[in-house]
C-alpha cells in the first residue's frame, strides 16, 4: 500500500467536574504507540486539541514519535488494532474523554479516518485505573 508519513489525533477532554488529568495518552496505530504530549498543557477540562506526528509534527520528541521512523505502512493498518490508552499518574487519576479521532495520511490519497462513534453526541467515557485504560477505534 502506502508509507504511513503523517497521523493527526484530535482529542477532545469533556468539561465535567475532575475530567482533566496530568497523565499520559498513547495512541496505538499500524503496530505501534505514539505518545501524545505537547509543550503546553494537554488535557486539561475542555481542552480540543490535535497532535500531529511525522509530517507537520507538533509532539514532543518528534524523532521518537514518528511513523516514518521505522517507517510503517498503511498495509498494516488492518492486521492491529487502532486504540487510545490512558496512563493514570496513581489510581485516583481519571481522564472524561468526550470525542476522539484519528486520521492517517490526512488530505492525500490513501488517507484514512478512525473514530469511536459511541462518543458522538453527548456521550463521553471516563477512563482509569479503576474501570479500564483503553479505548478502541474503527475506520470510519
Amino acid at each position: 500500500m502506502a508509507d504511513i508519513t503523517k497521523l493527526s489525533v484530535t482529542l477532545h477532554t469533556a468539561t465535567d467536574t475532575g475530567a482533566g488529568t496530568d497523565g499520559r495518552v498513547y495512541i496505538g496505530i499500524a503496530g505501534r504507540e505514539f505518545l501524545a504530549d505537547s509543550s503546553r498543557n494537554d488535557f486539561e477540562a475542555g481542552d480540543n486539541y490535535t497532535f500531529v506526528f511525522g509530517d507537520g509534527t507538533n509532539v514532543l520528541d518528534p524523532s521518537r514519535n514518528d511513523p516514518r521512523l521505522p517507517r510503517l505502512d498503511t498495509d498494516d493498518l488492518d492486521r492491529y488494532p487502532i486504540y487510545l490508552r490512558f496512563e493514570g499518574v496513581d489510581n485516583d487519576d481519571d481522564w472524561c474523554l468526550e470525542r476522539v479521532t484519528a486520521s492517517v495520511n490526512p488530505g492525500g490519497s490513501g488517507s484514512y479516518i478512525y473514530d469511536n462513534p459511541r462518543l458522538a453526541g453527548d456521550q463521553k467515557i471516563w477512563l482509569g485505573r479503576r474501570f479500564g485504560e483503553t479505548l478502541y477505534l474503527r475506520r470510519t
